[in-house]
């Protein structure tokens, strides 16, 4: 399969070139494309060309919104469809300065945390450039949007099934051409991007000279705790990360946000101290969350009493914290869990 919204509009051209094709054709497939029309309803392109691009194994439309589920705060899941049949998600979420689209990056995710139902399963495959591109493109026209300032989705969390930089050369990709002047166009400060702590590829993702915002989980603030819930932890310590982050803040100099789920263990006032030591030089966020309670996870939710004590101890030592707001939780809008029971009630027909 080849996903026409891979293609930047320079190299639409040079197809069209070797296809003796006149240039402006590009410019039409491409707008088109942008647009998320699927070749069909190209109808400006003479019909021969449109069943050339077909015969080639060309699609503009690689993802489609196989349903919709609608929260009463407002906030919007997506159960994507692939051409392959795969199933993937997204959450659409509704606030004062914009749409956020939270998109995925793999079907699935071989991570393991036990607090996100997305890799239950296990990772299946990496999704292309053009398929996260495409989540993007059926969200907004979804919403009834267009491109630059038309745009209805706004900003872009790469937050959904998967661990983006697992999938770095698709996801790097997909953040260049999203942010491109020809294409859709958001800005790369409007870009976040979550991962788990792969260290070498934060060095990577550092030298991109990208200007999105990373976000991290966190989740723990010993080695020893933080292995129980997250297995990346058991091949890169928390000095590892913090180097890695170090060397990625020193290179892009923007603010590095810690996710950090607000359980029973890990709240205690030495768990705050320790964040202000392990942040030491950097400026960052800490995005506290409330646990999203999945069956299979052994999390349990910390007190109020405790959290409060947390956070307080927290600002003492000068780090900027604020707690997630729970979107979406009578749709199933945690990471994974829409997919799975999808899935489930298919195996059971």
């Amino acid at each position: 399969m080849k996903i026409i919204q891979e293609y930047t509009l320079k190299e639409l051209k040079e197809m069209m070139d070797a296809l003796s094709v006149k240039r402006f054709r590009a410019e039409q497939i491409f707008l088109f494309a942008q647009k998320y029309a699927s070749i069909d309803e190209m109808f400006v392109v003479p019909k021969e060309l449109r069943e050339k691009l077909k015969q080639e194994g060309f699609t503009s439309t690689p993802v489609t919104i196989l349903k919709d589920f609608i929260s009463k705060d407002g906030t919007i899941k997506f159960l994507f469809k692939l051409t392959d049949d795969n199933l993937i998600e997204g959450v659409l979420m509704k606030y004062k300065y914009g749409n956020t689209l939270c998109v995925s990056t793999q079907v699935g995710c071989r991570m393991g945390c036990v607090f996100c139902a997305s890799g239950l399963d296990g990772k299946v495959r990496d999704l292309m450039a053009g398929e996260i591109i495409g989540q993007v493109l059926a969200a907004n026209k979804y919403l009834g949007g267009g491109l630059g300032e038309e745009r209805k989705i706004t900003n872009i969390v790469l937050m959904g099934s998967g661990e983006p930089l697992d999938n770095y050369d698709n996801v790097v990709k997909f953040i260049k051409l999203i942010s491109s002047s020809d294409s859709i166009n958001i800005s790369q400060r409007n870009i976040s991007l979550s991962t788990c702590g792969i260290a070498p590829k934060i060095y990577k993702l550092a030298d991109e000279g990208l200007g999105i915002t990373l976000t991290v989980s966190l989740h723990a603030t010993t080695d020893e705790n933080r292995k129980q819930i997250m297995k990346i932890a058991n091949a890169y310590s928390l000095a590892d990360l913090i180097e890695a982050l170090q060397y990625y803040y020193k290179k892009c100099g923007r603010r590095i946000v810690f996710e950090y789920i607000l359980s029973k263990g890990n709240v205690s006032e030495a768990d705050a101290r320790r964040i202000a030591s392990l942040t030491k030089g950097m400026i960052c966020h800490v995005n506290m969350i409330p646990i999203n309670k999945t069956p299979e996870s052994p999390l349990l939710p910390a007190s109020q009493e405790k959290t409060k004590e947390f956070f307080e101890t927290l600002k003492q030592h000068g780090i900027s914290a604020t707690t997630r707001r729970t979107l979406g939780s009578d749709i199933s809008a945690s990471c994974g869990q829409l997919r799975r029971k999808h899935l489930s009630n298919l195996s059971n027909y």
